[in-house]
């Protein structure tokens, strides 16, 4: 039998599952990492997304952008850009009519697209990145003009090592 309790520190709560305690934590991993390294909830990617895409954009314009495969309520898009700007990914700014705000992303994608890859990588594709552009394939075969870039970054990426 268990006789161990857990009092992890940053943890909220532990559930006791026989002699496994499980810990849930309420606190996101994305504010706990630095900037740089932050891996977000999908919706939230998918808004900075939108805001990478058009360089600014008020919570309607994100909201209807994202309707095709993510509809959600205006509230829900505010909420979002909210946790956004908290955590310094996003700007905002009063807009030129009424009381709607326009939004910027703050940051580059890169680090986030970075992090992202690394950890799909490691933890889905066995530290194996072709396995990766091999699955990428076979879900989107790629265009003769993809290919072409392609090539040109592979032949840099040879040039560099």
């Amino acid at each position: 039998l268990c006789s161990e309790t857990a009092t992890p520190v940053d943890i909220q709560t532990v559930v006791n599952l026989g002699c496994v305690h499980m810990a849930i934590r309420r606190k996101a991993r994305s504010q706990e990492a630095p900037a740089h390294e932050q891996i977000l909830p999908e919706a939230e990617m998918e808004i900075l997304a939108v805001l990478h895409g058009r360089g600014e954009a008020d919570a309607r314009e994100i909201r209807e952008a994202l309707t095709a495969y993510r509809p959600m309520s205006h509230a829900s898009v505010l909420t979002l850009l909210g946790r956004l700007e908290v955590k310094e990914l996003v700007t905002r700014r009063k807009g030129p009519v009424g009381k709607a705000f326009v939004y910027t992303a703050a940051k580059s994608p890169k680090p986030m697209y970075r992090t992202l890859i690394r950890r799909l990588v490691r933890r889905i594709f066995a530290n194996d990145p072709s396995r990766l552009v091999a699955s990428l394939f076979e879900a989107k075969p790629p265009t003769r003009d993809e290919l072409r870039k392609i090539r040109a970054l592979v032949e840099e990426l040879e040039k560099r090592s």
